[in-house]
């Protein structure tokens, strides 16, 4: 069966507010390159559900779901709402959809499951990867949390092991805590060092459940081949699991301007087709990035790397068209560089392996080895 994207309209015009940094349209963007492309053939495009205030309540407190849904009732939180559920604060806005858009991600990543639980495959939902959604409270710009939806959704169909990978230059906190008692749920994230939520330490293993490689400003495509090839994929090897998620977050690429990482799409891709075909089931979620033409190059670049497309050197003038359209109030956004408009793969970011990078994969791959024989076994 060919890979399936699930999209909405519910992204088209969208926005946290002018001066957030998710004012950017990215799901948008990456679907209307997608479509100039050639990309969407209708038989693989499927129309994404909303989760309903129940299906949310498989991880969530039903009353911090039902907080979501009179926030937007409302367009408004009084301070007790705000106070314990984080709602219309530290970056996590009132805004227009800001219950309808979280349960859609999450109905598209509930119906990757369900998908991918009984016909196996592949299924790529660019609107998900809110992954620093806690149970009870809005964290991170993320309001409900559908990779711990979808990973519980495999569970339930008796899925096991299971293993979630996160690219995102953000530690997957929410995921890791959500699975932190679940044997049958191994969690992977790499992430920039100190980045905030500043969690995610190499010695935070949960147990046995976690594996963590917090990395150093500058991260190049070297470096993230080599944790592939050191880490993530003898992880998979050692797990073998019956299905993998991959949390796709774009902001680990250089310009992204709320991280210091510093790979290319290149690097993004290679992970995506590495881990693909690795079990029979895949899901590949969106995430962070905050520069709206690094996100939807890399994004739609991710959708024709799972369908083995060929990525054109010289973008057709109607996919230009989608990238000359798009703008960004920030410093990245004054000068953007001609290469942005006019192809989807990035120059290769490739340089040394520092001893750093090297020292924290062995950190981490020693924790992992005597775990995984206890907890796995």
């Amino acid at each position: 069966m060919p890979p399936r994207l699930i999209a909405s309209e519910i992204y088209r015009g969208s926005t946290y507010g002018p001066k957030h940094p998710l004012a950017i349209p990215r799901v948008p963007a990456t679907l209307d390159l997608c479509a100039a492309l050639g990309w969407l053939p209708a038989a693989q495009v499927l129309e994404s559900p909303r989760a309903s205030p129940e299906a949310l309540a498989r991880f969530h407190d039903p009353a911090y779901i039902a907080a979501l849904q009179r926030a937007e009732a409302d367009q408004a939180v009084d301070e007790a709402t705000r106070s314990r559920f984080g709602i219309g604060a530290n970056g996590n806005p009132v805004y227009r959809e800001v219950f309808r858009r979280p349960a859609t991600a999450a109905g598209g990543t509930l119906l990757a499951a369900a998908l991918t639980g009984t016909e196996g495959g592949i299924v790529y939902n660019p609107g998900g990867g809110t992954h620093h959604g806690m149970r009870a409270r809005a964290s991170g710009f993320c309001y409900v949390n559908d990779p711990a939806l979808g990973l519980l959704a495999w569970r339930d169909a008796g899925l096991a092991p299971l293993l979630y990978v996160d690219i995102d230059a953000h530690h997957g906190d929410g995921v890791e805590a959500a699975f932190a008692n679940d044997p049958a749920v191994f969690t992977l994230s790499v992430h920039e060092a100190g980045r905030w939520p500043r969690t995610g330490a190499v010695e935070d293993t949960h147990g046995g459940g976690a594996m963590n490689i917090p990395v150093p400003a500058g991260l190049n495509d070297s470096e993230m081949r080599f944790i592939l090839e050191a880490a993530i994929l003898p992880v998979v090897d050692a797990l073998r699991p019956a299905a993998i998620m991959l949390q796709g977050g774009a902001d680990a690429l250089a310009e992204d301007p709320l991280a210091d990482l510093a790979l290319s799409n290149n690097a993004h891709w290679a992970t995506v087709a590495a881990l693909a075909r690795a079990a029979p089931r895949f899901i590949l979620l969106g995430g962070g990035g905050y520069n709206p033409w690094s996100v939807a190059r890399c994004w739609s670049g991710a959708w024709a790397t799972l369908n083995g497309w060929d990525i054109p050197d010289r973008l057709p003038e109607t996919a230009e068209a989608v990238l000359r359209a798009l703008t960004l109030n920030r410093a990245a956004g004054r000068n953007p560089a001609p290469h942005w408009f006019t192809t989807l793969r990035d120059a290769a970011r490739e340089g040394p392996v520092r001893e750093d990078v090297r020292d924290v994969v062995a950190r981490a791959m020693a924790l992992f080895r005597p775990a995984m024989l206890s907890a796995w076994a």
